[in-house]
């Protein structure tokens, strides 16, 4: 006799199967994986901070225009996401590809200011050889970059899946995984603003 799981209708979709319920306890564990390379980054940038040889100084080049525009993208597209589950949650598959989409369009919006502030730097005379101060930088913020690029290609596979096959318990955990991702590089990137950019410019100008 096939065996039947009965639910609580009030449980998420992604909760419904075995193997969602796996899937999402599995990236909590990868997710503290990535929180650790973070933490080695961040521990890394900080100790090399002042170490600018002949370079010009952190806080010299960051514009702040730039900076706060590339946090209101990232910000809204941790909104934007939300919506998307939000809509998921109620069988909207047409509402959860509508924020979706505009989440990742927020995502590609962020890395075209943060490559165009790249190659500022870069023309500026700072790149990651620069110094050990500019490597760190380039290899924590490039590494949050990457992980964005990542991010987009990521979720833009799963909506092709539940375009095709529509919201299973199986497709709406990897929304569901995809929605924790992008929340956790808002959250680096918070850092990120605060640990590097601000303190930069604070440093610089105080």
């Amino acid at each position: 006799m096939a065996h039947t799981e009965t639910h609580d209708p009030n449980t998420p979709l992604e909760y419904r199967s075995e193997i969602g319920r796996l899937n999402i306890l599995g990236f909590w564990i990868f997710l503290g994986a990535e929180i650790a390379l973070f933490a080695t980054l961040f521990a890394t940038y900080m100790v090399l901070t002042h170490r600018i040889a002949d370079g010009p100084a952190l806080g010299e080049l960051f514009e702040v225009k730039s900076l706060l525009i590339q946090t209101f993208l990232l910000l809204t597209s941790s909104f934007t996401c939300g919506l998307a589950v939000h809509e998921m949650r109620r069988q909207n598959v047409k509402g959860l590809i509508t924020w979706m989409a505009i989440t990742l369009g927020l995502g590609l919006g962020f890395l075209y200011f943060e490559i165009q502030e790249f190659l500022h730097f870069i023309h500026e005379g700072a790149n990651i050889g620069t110094s050990a101060a500019w490597s760190g930088f380039f290899v924590l913020v490039g590494t949050h970059g990457a992980h964005v690029t990542f991010g987009i290609f990521w979720v833009t596979m799963v909506l092709i899946q539940v375009a095709k096959r529509g919201l299973t318990p199986a497709t709406s955990a990897k929304v569901f995984i995809t929605s924790l991702y992008w929340h956790f590089l808002d959250v680096v990137w918070i850092f990120i603003f605060t640990a590097v950019y601000l303190m930069g410019m604070v440093m610089h100008h105080g």
